[in-house]
C-alpha cells in the first residue's frame, strides 16, 4: 500500500517534464487568447452570435477525428516527433488565420485543423509526461498539466480581452502562432526522442485505430475508469453552459458572468493542490467515488434557484471535489498495458472533449425548457447516477470498511 506522499518538487525535478510544462502553458495560453480574438473578429465580421459561439464549438468537434480515428499515429510516430510536427503544423494554420479579409469557411477550416492537430498529440504527450517523471511524480505531473488548462480558462478570457486592447484581432492570432511554434521549438531541444511503446499493425490508419480503441475498451477496469472520466465533465459542464442565462435571471451584471465563469476552476485548482500536498497516493485512489459523488451535491442545491453569490460559493466547493481526477489518473494509468497507453490516453481526450461539447449542447437545451437553475440540479442528478452505477463497487468496499472501522 502506497502512503507516501509526493509533491509538485518531484515532477518539476525532471528538465523534460519542465519543457513539456512550458510548452503547455504557452501554447494553451495562446490558444485561450486566440478563442476571443476569434469569437470578436467572427462577431464583427457578422454580426452573429451563433456563429460567434461556432468558434468554440468546433474546439470539440475536432477530437472525434484526432484523437479517435486517428489514434493509430502513436503506435507509428515517435512521440517527441509527433509533438513537434502538429505543434509546428497548427503554428503555420495559426498564423495563415491572421490573412486580411480571410473568408468565413476558410477561417472555420483551419480552426478545427489546428484542433485535429491538437487532438492528434494527446496520447503522445501524455506518454512523454509519463516518461519523463518517476511513477510517483505521475500524479503530480498529471494534475500540473490540468492546472495549466484551468488557469488559461481562468486568464485566457480576462488576458484575451487585455491583449486586444493593445492589438488587433488578427494580432492575438498570430501570437497564438508564435506560442505554437515555440512549444514546437522547446519539447524538440529539451526531450528525448524516446521510441514508439506500443506496435505498428499493417492496417490502415482508420482500421488500426479502430482495432486499438477495442484494444483498450476490451479491459473492463480500464473501460470502466474512462467511462467515470467521461461521463462525469459530461455532466459537470452544465453551470457554465447556463452561465449567462442563470445570471440574467438573477438580473446581475454582465461582470458577474466572468466571474461565475471562473468558480469552477478556482475550485478546481484548490482541490488538485490540496490533494497533492495532503494526500497520499493511496488515500487519492479511494476518494475517487466519495470525491466524485460530493461534486455533483452542489448543483443539485441549484434546484432552490439560490441568489447569484450563494451559487458561486456551490460551484467553488463543487470544484474543489475535483481532487479525484489525482486518484483517476493513477488507476486509469495502472489498468493501462505499457503498449496501449498511449491509445488509452489518446481514446481518453477524444471522449472527454467529445462528451463535454455534448454536455453544453443538453445543458443549453435543458435550460430552454425548464430553466438553468433545474437544469443545473438536474444535471446534478444524472451525474449522481451515472458514479453510483459506475462506481458501484468501490461504494460498496468503502462503506465495508468504514462499517469494519467503526466495529473494530
Amino acid at each position: 500500500m502506497n502512503r507516501t506522499r509526493t509533491g509538485y518538487g518531484a515532477a518539476f525535478a525532471s528538465r523534460e517534464f519542465r519543457a513539456l510544462f512550458g510548452a503547455q502553458l504557452v501554447s494553451v495560453s495562446g490558444t485561450s487568447v486566440a478563442a476571443v480574438a476569434l469569437t470578436i473578429l467572427v462577431y464583427r465580421r457578422t454580426s452573429s452570435p451563433l456563429l460567434a459561439s461556432l468558434t468554440f464549438a468546433i474546439g470539440f468537434l475536432p477530437y472525434v477525428l484526432g484523437g479517435g480515428f486517428m489514434s493509430a499515429l502513436v503506435d507509428r510516430v515517435r512521440p517527441r516527433r509527433l509533438v513537434v510536427a502538429c505543434n509546428a503544423a497548427a503554428s503555420v494554420l495559426a498564423a495563415a488565420m491572421a490573412w486580411p479579409s480571410i473568408p468565413l469557411p476558410a477561417l472555420f477550416a483551419l480552426l478545427f485543423a489546428i484542433g485535429v492537430l491538437t487532438s492528434v498529440t494527446g496520447g503522445a504527450s501524455a506518454s512523454l509526461v509519463r516518461a519523463s517523471v518517476t511513477d510517483e511524480a505521475y500524479v503530480p505531473a498529471r494534475s500540473l498539466m490540468r492546472i495549466v488548462a484551468q488557469l488559461a480558462q481562468i486568464g485566457g478570457n480576462a488576458g484575451g480581452g487585455a491583449l486586444l486592447l493593445v492589438i488587433t484581432a488578427r494580432g492575438a492570432l498570430l501570437v497564438n502562432a508564435c506560442s505554437f511554434a515555440f512549444a514546437a521549438a522547446l519539447v524538440r531541444t529539451e526531450v528525448a526522442d524516446r521510441a514508439i511503446a506500443g506496435e505498428r499493425a499493417d492496417a490502415r490508419l482508420l482500421s488500426d485505430s479502430l482495432r486499438g480503441a477495442r484494444a483498450v475498451l476490451a479491459i473492463g477496469e480500464l473501460r470502466r475508469l474512462l467511462l467515470v472520466g467521461w461521463l462525469a465533465p459530461t455532466f459537470a459542464v452544465a453551470p457554465e453552459a447556463l452561465a449567462a442565462p442563470y445570471v440574467a435571471h438573477h438580473h446581475g451584471s454582465a461582470g458577474l458572468v466572468g466571474w461565475w465563469l471562473v468558480a469552477l476552476p478556482v475550485g478546481l485548482i484548490a482541490g488538485d493542490v490540496a490533494g497533492v500536498r495532503l494526500l497520499h497516493a493511496e488515500r487519492q485512489r479511494r476518494l475517487v467515488a466519495p470525491a466524485l459523488l460530493a461534486s455533483f451535491v452542489p448543483y443539485v442545491a441549484f434546484v432552490l434557484d439560490p441568489p447569484v453569490a450563494t451559487a458561486l460559493a456551490l460551484l467553488v466547493a463543487s470544484g474543489a471535489c475535483g481532487v479525484y481526477a489525482l486518484g483517476l489518473d493513477a488507476r486509469v494509468r495502472d489498468a493501462a498495458p505499457p503498449e496501449l497507453f498511449a491509445r488509452t490516453m489518446s481514446l481518453n481526450s477524444a471522449g472527454l472533449m467529445t462528451l463535454q461539447g455534448l454536455g453544453f449542447a443538453l445543458a443549453g437545451g435543458a435550460g430552454q425548457l425548464i430553466g438553468p437553475a433545474r437544469a443545473v440540479a438536474l444535471a446534478g442528478g444524472f451525474g449522481l447516477v451515472a458514479v453510483a452505477v459506475l462506481l458501484r463497487g468501490d461504494l460498496r468496499a468503502r462503506r465495508a470498511s468504514l462499517g469494519y472501522s467503526s466495529s473494530s
